[in-house]
C-alpha cells in the first residue's frame, strides 16, 4: 500500500502542473460539502452523500455511535467501488491522486486506503480540508503582497469591467473580482439566476487567481470596494489595491447610459425586478425619488431612470470615494474612450499594456 500524509501547506503549495504536482485532487466529501468551496480543481467523490451522511449522523445520536458506524461503512464501502468502476479503471498505474476530506479523516482515509491497495501512489492532506482552509488564509497575505496592481478606475458605466476584458484579450494578467464574486458590486449589481459563491469559495478563487500570475508583470483590477455584493475581498488584497497605481477611464455620459442598458438588460426585460432593486435605495434617497423612478419604469422610460440613477446616486459618491480610499487617484492618468465599442476597448487596452511597466 502507498498512502501518504502531507501537511496543507505542502498541498497548497504543490497544487498544479509542476513536478512534483498530482494527477488528481479528490473531495471525499458530500456534494454539499463540495459546493461551499473545495480545492482548486478537484473532483468530487463522496464517501457519504449529503443524504447518507443525514442519515448516518441521526443514528450516530439517536442510536449508537457503533450502529452508525456500521451502517457507514456498508454505505461508504458502496460508493468507493462505484467511484472505481466509473473513475479508476482507466487510469495508468503511476496516476497519483491528492484526497481529502472535512479533517483528513475517515471519509479520505477510507478512498485512499482502497486506492492505495490497488497500487496507486496516493496523498492525504492531514487535516483535511479544514487544514488546507487555515493554510490558504495564511498565503492570501503573501500571494497579494507579492504581486504589482495597476488599478481601473472610473465612474458607474464608463466600461472598466469591459476594458479588463480587453486588457485580458490582449494578453494582459487580470483579476476580475466581480467575475468570481458573480456579482457587478453596487446595490443593483446582483445578477439574476447566478447565485454568489460562498465567502471561503471566493477566498480560495481569489487566491488561486493570485498564485498563478507572474510577478514581473502588472496586474490590472477594477476599484473595488471592499465588499463585492456579500463577499468581502480579502483584506490585504485591498490594501494593495488602494495603494497602487490608478488609471482613470472616461466615457461619454451618452455612451455610459447606452452600456448600462446593455450589461442590466434584464432590468430591461423585468420592470417588476428593477422596481424591487430599487427599493434598497429608499432610505438613501427617499420614498419619493425612488417612487419617481418606479413611475418611469412603468411608462418605458427605462433610459431615463438610468441617467437619473447616474446623476443622483453613483456620480456623486464616486469621486469621494476615490479620494479617501485610493491614494495615488489624483495622480490618476485619464484614459478616455470616445465609445463603448469592442474596437475602441480593444485598442485601448494595447495602448495601456504598451505604456504600463
Amino acid at each position: 500500500m502507498s498512502v501518504h500524509t502531507i501537511p496543507a501547506a505542502e498541498a497548497l503549495r504543490r497544487l498544479g502542473d509542476g513536478p512534483d504536482g498530482f494527477s488528481a485532487v479528490i473531495d471525499a466529501r458530500s456534494e454539499g460539502e463540495f459546493a461551499l468551496d473545495h480545492l482548486p480543481g478537484a473532483l468530487n467523490w463522496p464517501s457519504l452523500d449529503d443524504e447518507q451522511r443525514k442519515l448516518i449522523g441521526t443514528l450516530y445520536k439517536q442510536v449508537s455511535p457503533f450502529e452508525a458506524q456500521k451502517r457507514g461503512a456498508a454505505l461508504v464501502a458502496a460508493n468507493i467501488a462505484r467511484h472505481i468502476e466509473r473513475e479508476v479503471l482507466d487510469k495508468p498505474k503511476h496516476w497519483r491522486p491528492l484526497v481529502y476530506c472535512w479533517r483528513g479523516g475517515k471519509r479520505s482515509g477510507s478512498l485512499a486506503l482502497v486506492l492505495g491497495q490497488i497500487g496507486f501512489r496516493v496523498t492525504l492532506i492531514e487535516g483535511g480540508y479544514k487544514a488546507f482552509r487555515g493554510a490558504l488564509l495564511e498565503a492570501l497575505p503573501g500571494a497579494a503582497a507579492r504581486l504589482r496592481y495597476q488599478v481601473i478606475c472610473g465612474p458607474t458605466g464608463s466600461g472598466k469591467t469591459r476594458l479588463l476584458a480587453a486588457l485580458a484579450e490582449a494578453g494582459a494578467q487580470v483579476l476580475d473580482l466581480e467575475a468570481l464574486a458573480s456579482h457587478r458590486s453596487s446595490v443593483l449589481g446582483s445578477i439574476p439566476g447566478q447565485p454568489q459563491p460562498s465567502q471561503k469559495r471566493f477566498d480560495t478563487l481569489v487566491w488561486d487567481a493570485l498564485r498563478h500570475f507572474d510577478p514581473a508583470r502588472p496586474v490590472f483590477v477594477e476599484s473595488e470596494s471592499k465588499k463585492v455584493g456579500n463577499l468581502a475581498v480579502p483584506g490585504d488584497l485591498i490594501a494593495a489595491m488602494r495603494a497602487s497605481p490608478c488609471l482613470s477611464l472616461e466615457l461619454p455620459d451618452d455612451e455610459r447610459v447606452a452600456l448600462l442598458l446593455e450589461d442590466y438588460d434584464f432590468f430591461a426585460r423585468d420592470t417588476a425586478l428593477f422596481c424591487e432593486r430599487l427599493d434598497a435605495l429608499v432610505e438613501l434617497r427617499g420614498k419619493a425619488v425612488v417612487q419617481g423612478w418606479k413611475d418611469h419604469l412603468h411608462a418605458g422610460r427605462i433610459d431615463t431612470v438610468v441617467r437619473e440613477l447616474l446623476a443622483r446616486h453613483y456620480d456623486p459618491g464616486y469621486e469621494r470615494s476615490m479620494q479617501n480610499n485610493f491614494s495615488h487617484y489624483d495622480a490618476a492618468k485619464t484614459i478616455a474612450a470616445v465609445d463603448r465599442s469592442a474596437r475602441t476597448l480593444a485598442a485601448l487596452a494595447q495602448k495601456i499594456i504598451e505604456e504600463t511597466p
